[in-house]
């Protein structure tokens, strides 16, 4: 399954109220939204229909996590009909929260690390965060010095951090073409671990070519199938815990269902 048909089909299955895109490009994923969205590229060409209240940005995306309100557009506040099409009457308080998010910005560790905490700041548990270009096919698309047609970079190495910083994230990968996507389940916008340790994952993790890709990458002997993980009976249950604000405690319930799938 490719990626964009992934993705049109997770809108279906999580209904997300609102959605943010890093990396537009030619707006074919963010024309698969149909929420109020916001999109942030430098140099974006959209040639696509968009179907969406969006606000797109035309800036680097450490640029638009730096301004004083980067998610205004998203604020049920703004428009009431939105928030009472919601039913929620937090909604009209507060900053938004990020609910589905798609990260495909550079395509180099350093800049997906940081556009993933970034996201994570405005996002909650029951949130969802894809990541593009996660399962490189060979050691030269993983290049950091682009030298190949499709390529990946590095980014690969975020979902090893993930999981080896945070094993309070849940990091599934899914086995879509062409470079396949990870998803994150059970964001935490108070953890400061990956700001922390900035620094030090970049002196360990950004090295000279050629990427030591880890053969469970290169195979993707470890990714689920999305068929799968698109039919999965947890979906209704986590956007329900969504919309209803339920507490962290309701993570682990939801993540044992989850991790099932990858068993």
């Amino acid at each position: 399954m490719h990626r964009h048909d992934f993705l049109r089909q997770l809108h279906h299955v999580y209904k997300p109220h609102n959605y943010l895109e890093i990396g537009v490009n030619d707006g074919r994923s963010l024309a698969l939204s149909r929420v109020a969205s916001v999109a942030v590229d430098p140099a974006f060409k959209v040639v696509t229909d968009i179907s969406c209240d969006v606000h797109l940005v035309k800036a680097t995306s450490d640029d638009f996590f730096a301004r004083k309100d980067p998610l205004l557009h998203l604020r049920p506040g703004r428009n009431p009909f939105r928030a009472f099409a919601r039913k929620d009457p937090l909604a009209w308080f507060g900053d938004p929260v990020l609910e589905l998010s798609f990260i495909d910005g550079m395509h180099l560790f350093e800049y997906a690390l940081r556009d993933f905490i970034n996201v994570e700041k405005h996002s909650r548990w029951s949130s969802v965060i894809v990541l593009d270009d996660m399962l490189p096919r060979s050691v030269d698309e993983a290049a950091r010095d682009r030298h190949t047609d499709a390529w990946t970079g590095d980014v690969y190495k975020v979902a090893t951090v993930l999981r080896q910083h945070r094993p309070d994230l849940l990091v599934v990968p899914v086995d879509t073409s062409p470079t396949g996507v990870v998803l994150v389940f059970g964001a935490d916008p108070d953890s400061t671990v990956l700001r922390d340790q900035y620094d030090s994952l970049l002196t360990e993790y950004v090295v000279p070519d050629p990427q030591d890709v880890p053969d469970e990458v290169l195979t993707r002997k470890t990714a689920v199938a999305p068929e799968a993980i698109l039919r999965a009976d947890f979906w209704p249950a986590l956007s329900r815990a969504r919309n209803v604000r339920r507490p962290r405690s309701a993570y682990a319930a939801l993540r044992r269902r989850i991790e099932s799938l990858t068993e």
